[in-house]
């Protein structure tokens, strides 16, 4: 085997993960580059999710995929011509949807040998969310159980991971998923009741490994490594006890199916500045410190709503120190951002909660521009201590008349003024409008 096979937990046509591809697909070298449409082919919007993920890999990542459309059983010439397509494509990309209705649609088809056949010539499988829980010997039914009620039992899986790296096990992307609120949606929705539940009953030597949100778990097959990247960690558990691997680990593969301390490679060590953390029943790998190793990438926003949020809070913050320049580079962070995410298939309001933030952004702005960003006492100081200076001049006078009147002068026009044993001094308290 000398291609790599890619584990996406989420954020597949997310800004998160444009670097992975980038590298990924340019280790697979030229050629084609197919996107499958099978986990999300049942859905009334397949069409504009393929759209989508196109424009994603085109704009954002700087690579045409070409979509290759199997949303039902095939079989005959048309099976061959798809079997075809993948075996001789240097990239295979499979993301969202279910994961039952794709094992459906490619059981017995020979797609699992067509995929296989990718990664030993040096290409590159990538598999996320939906497509990355058929990889394992088993997958869960996230769909059946979660939405529809069904008991907690596994489903067959496409036992790719096995066979293109001797790991026996149950992936589980979405592993660190928390938008449940008033329940727990972790481990793909299962919660930890359920996964325990599960893995009662795993195959015979599986166990389970856990890719987070917006990460990525890179299996090197040539060089026989297991790199994490992205925003999260991986999680290799085994009957409820973990241990995880954060982000900028470097490892043996067969790493990944020990319960233990696991093996780092050669030459790799734990820089004292890096902070990794370790769960309940062992310790984190350390990160690789060998030259050209892949490092941690700074946490970008795992979603627009918290690029919205961040955006947010920069612009607040600039308006409040005046500063005009770092309050337009907000808005225009935003902007970006929400052109970053356009192609992003996850479906939810946060592109709405976007928007809705970036034009009361630019309201604000006009505010600004309206009443002035500069502090409105510094422009009126002139003014206002020449007037102070007149005052003083009649008090010292005892012209306590003119003095009344000009203190009461700025009064309206919203300067307090306090005399003190060391002169006037003075607040601008603009009027309310």
């Amino acid at each position: 085997m000398n291609g790599r096979l890619v584990i996406m937990g989420s954020g597949e046509t997310a800004p998160t993960m444009v670097e992975v591809h980038r590298s990924t697909l340019r280790a697979a070298g030229h050629g084609p580059a197919l996107l499958l449409d099978t986990p999300y082919g049942f859905q009334e919007n397949a069409d504009d999710i393929t759209e989508k993920a196109i424009a994603y890999f085109g704009r954002n990542v700087g690579r045409m995929v070409t979509p290759l459309p199997w949303r039902r059983r095939l079989a005959g010439a048309e099976l061959d011509r798809a079997l075809a397509a993948v075996r001789t494509a240097r990239s295979v990309f499979a993301g969202p949807g279910s994961p039952t209705y794709a094992l459906r649609v490619w059981a017995g088809s020979g797609f699992d040998d067509a995929a296989a056949t990718v990664a030993a010539n040096g290409g590159t499988v990538t598999f996320a969310s939906a497509a990355a829980l058929t990889l394992g010997v088993v997958a869960v039914p996230v769909y059946e159980i979660y939405k529809s009620g069904a008991d907690p039992e596994w489903a067959a899986g496409t036992n790719l991971l096995e066979r293109l790296t001797g790991l026996r096990a149950a992936l589980i992307p979405h592993y660190d998923n928390t938008e449940g609120g008033t329940h727990s949606t972790r481990f793909c929705y299962l919660g930890d009741r359920r996964l325990r539940y599960l893995e009662e009953s795993l195959p015979d030597g599986a166990h389970v490994i856990g890719v987070d949100e917006h990460t990525a778990l890179v299996l090197d097959l040539a060089a026989g490594t297991a790199s994490v990247l992205g925003n999260g960690t991986v999680t290799v558990r085994h009957a409820g006890s973990s241990r995880t691997l954060p982000a900028g680990t470097v490892v043996d593969i067969a790493t990944l199916r020990e319960s233990g301390s696991p093996r780092p490679r050669v030459g790799v060590s734990a820089p004292a500045s890096r902070g990794v953390s370790a769960s309940k029943s062992g310790p984190p790998v350390a990160a690789d410190s060998r030259p050209g190793a892949p490092a941690p990438s700074a946490a970008l926003p795992a979603s627009l709503r918290e690029s919205a949020d961040r955006a947010r809070a920069a612009f607040a913050a600039a308006l409040a120190e005046r500063d005009a320049d770092a309050a337009a580079a907000a808005v225009l962070d935003l902007e970006q951002a929400i052109s970053d995410w356009t192609a992003d298939t996850l479906q939810s309001d946060d592109g709405d909660h976007a928007r809705r933030t970036l034009r009361g952004m630019v309201l604000e702005l006009a505010a600004a521009a309206r009443d002035g960003l500069t502090d409105p006492a510094q422009r009126i100081a002139p003014l206002v201590e020449g007037l102070l200076e007149r005052r003083a001049a009649a008090r010292e006078a005892r012209d306590f008349a003119t003095a009344d009147v000009l203190r009461n002068r700025l009064t309206a026009a919203g300067v307090e003024v306090r005399d003190s044993p060391g002169g006037p001094e003075w607040t601008l308290h603009p009027p309310h409008t």
